[in-house]
């Protein structure tokens, strides 16, 4: 009977959900055009395109069910219930979400930096709405939780890195050739960046020896790879040209006693 009483009210609200079907996609196309041309992260274009199709097309639902006299107001108090409770229980998603955007819009890191937070650290290889993922050497993952990224003290490397590598020399050794025949080696090697330039130069001296400091900046993903060809380019050099590396020693002296 209700169908037959009220045919064409239905008929009418059909033919505006498929109106709405349309008028969401034309605009969601439209949306999607103009965030682009503003140049904003790809997840903020998804997420607000989906947010306005989802509220034009809510918007023809609702004039749809009133025009075939379904009364809306408890469904709509009862949506708004359920939000409630949605809410409540989603608490720690909707932290993702919002730390998430936070970090989209700020940049405090992008895709490709070096950062170390809470503990962990890595190359930035992903920054989804929910959480950011880093990438180690070893090629292993670890996924962190946005809410946990935001408010927290961060080091943000960029793109390069500074290695920190020493080499020691005996105290008879020609100082001055050795750090040449490093810097050298640092020249030599197309991982090691020429600008920033490397710093090279006595930190310390020891019991036994002189601390020769070595600070190249090279890029991220080349980091592990430099420290290994720069400290085996330090060792064949120093050999071939007599450059002495001392080892730890101890000069014991045993004194008589008359007795």
């Amino acid at each position: 009977m209700y169908f037959i009483e009220h045919g064409m009210q239905i008929v009418t609200g059909i033919v505006i959900i498929v109106a709405g079907l349309f008028c969401t996609r034309w605009v969601g196309n439209v949306v999607q055009r103009w965030l682009e041309k503003h140049k904003l992260e790809p997840q903020v274009r998804q997420l607000i395109t989906k947010l306005l199709r989802l509220i034009v097309f809510a918007g023809f639902v609702v004039m749809a069910l009133g025009q075939m006299g379904i009364q809306i107001t408890p469904l709509l108090a009862g949506i708004g219930v359920a939000g409630v409770g949605l809410s409540l229980a989603t608490q720690s998603v909707l932290g993702n979400l919002v730390a998430g955007l936070n970090i989209i819009f700020s940049k405090p890191f992008t895709v490709g930096e070096y950062i170390e937070l809470l503990g962990v650290y890595g190359q930035v290889q992903d920054i989804s709405l929910f959480s950011t993922t880093l990438l180690h050497a070893d090629k292993s993952r670890v996924v962190v939780p946005n809410r946990k990224i935001v408010g927290e003290i961060l080091h943000n490397y960029g793109k390069i890195r500074q290695m920190s590598l020493s080499v020691n020399v005996a105290y008879n050794a020609d100082v001055k050739f050795a750090i040449a025949t490093i810097n050298e080696i640092l020249d030599q090697n197309p991982r090691v960046l020429k600008d920033p330039a490397p710093v090279v130069g006595v930190s310390s001296l020891a019991d036994s020896s002189v601390v020769i400091s070595i600070l190249p900046w090279v890029a991220v993903p080349d980091y592990f790879s430099a420290q290994t060809e720069v400290n085996q380019a330090i060792i064949e050099q120093f050999a071939r040209k007599g450059i002495s590396i001392p080892f730890p020693q101890s000069e014991v002296r045993l004194i008589a006693q008359d007795k």
